[in-house]
């Protein structure tokens, strides 16, 4: 992997002492494994025999199970619905032994069901309510998270833009995170919008990171990484930005000026469903654990690559992050 993660045992040693807190878009993933080995006579589609199912988090508390899953404690704070899927969403968690605090709203759980064929996914089915129905409010956030951000060691704003964060909420948690000295970190949705500023992190996809910059590529032009790191530190003003770039590694900026692209630690690739949100928990728990940011980004990289070789929302474990190190070096 080239650097650095002779500090492992040690890194992973400190974050099992941490506490994070995760404030976003929770969401139940509900997979439906089967086969398909004939055309519907009703129509052109295969017809699915259904296996099995199972459940899982995601969004948001993909990130806080990723959390749980490296050895740290977690809350995650979101919308989850009076109904069948919110009492699975809730369960799902705490068998994790993450607490969850359940914001106001009228909506219903968010699910992600995916029907998955021979390992492979044949299509989503997305139940939601609007974004309205979720808007948790500025209100709020004193009463049910300034304790926990104070007892926590970071917090995270998880945005998949169905709704829970506004300029209003990352506003308050940001400032009650900055007086209480804690980190904050952001993984942005540009299509929402927040009027986001001064956060330690921010961890954009290379779409992402253009739109947030306002640049418009022509196809096939290249990455402008300078410019689009530079315009990122004159808007936002965060203090570390880390650009997920694919199979292209990760791009590490600070103040504005690139520090290093890293490449991508992965060796097989079967499902990215989630491993943003494994990359973000990663990060977060290695800055709070310590480490430099360069440190920070090869266990990121570490942790995504070994999510990305698993079928589904999927998590990674200290160990399987030791024998994935070990594998590399």
């Amino acid at each position: 992997m080239g650097t650095p993660l002779k500090g492992l045992p040690a890194l992973l040693k400190r974050i099992a002492k941490l506490r994070i807190l995760v404030v976003g878009d929770i969401m139940l993933d509900r997979y439906i494994w089967g086969d398909a080995t004939r055309i519907s006579p009703e129509a052109p589609v295969p017809v699915i025999d259904v296996d099995r199912e199972s459940w899982t988090a995601g969004g948001a508390g993909n990130v806080a199970l990723n959390i749980a899953a490296l050895g740290a404690r977690c809350t995650v704070a979101g919308f989850i619905g009076d109904d069948d899927a919110g009492r699975k969403l809730t369960q799902t968690l705490a068998d994790k032994g993450i607490a969850t605090i359940a914001t106001p709203g009228t909506g219903q759980t968010i699910v992600k069901t995916r029907i998955m064929v021979q390992r492979q996914q044949l299509c989503r089915i997305d139940r939601e309510s609007p974004p309205g129905s979720y808007r948790f409010g500025a209100g709020h956030a004193d009463d049910l998270l300034a304790k926990q951000i104070a007892s926590s060691d970071a917090v995270i704003l998880s945005d998949y833009a169905k709704g829970i964060l506004d300029d209003d909420l990352v506003f308050r948690i940001a400032g009650l995170a900055r007086t209480a000295g804690k980190l904050v970190a952001l993984d942005p949705k540009p299509r929402r919008q927040l009027a986001f500023r001064d956060l330690d992190l921010i961890t954009p996809n290379k779409k992402e990171s253009l739109q947030l910059a306002g640049i418009e590529l022509a196809p096939h032009a290249p990455y402008p990484a300078a410019e689009v790191c530079a315009r990122l530190h004159q808007r936002y003003r965060t203090k570390h930005v880390v650009i997920t770039l694919g199979e292209d590694g990760m791009l590490l900026s600070e103040g504005g000026r690139i520090l290093k692209t890293i490449p991508t630690a992965a060796r097989e690739v079967f499902d990215v469903s989630g491993a943003g949100d494994t990359s973000l928990a990663a990060l977060v728990l290695a800055l709070a654990g310590k480490a430099d940011l360069e440190t920070a980004a090869h266990f990121s990289n570490a942790a995504a690559g070994v999510v990305v070789g698993k079928i589904g929302t999927a998590t990674v474990t200290p160990a399987e992050l030791k024998a994935y190190v070990a594998h590399e070096a």
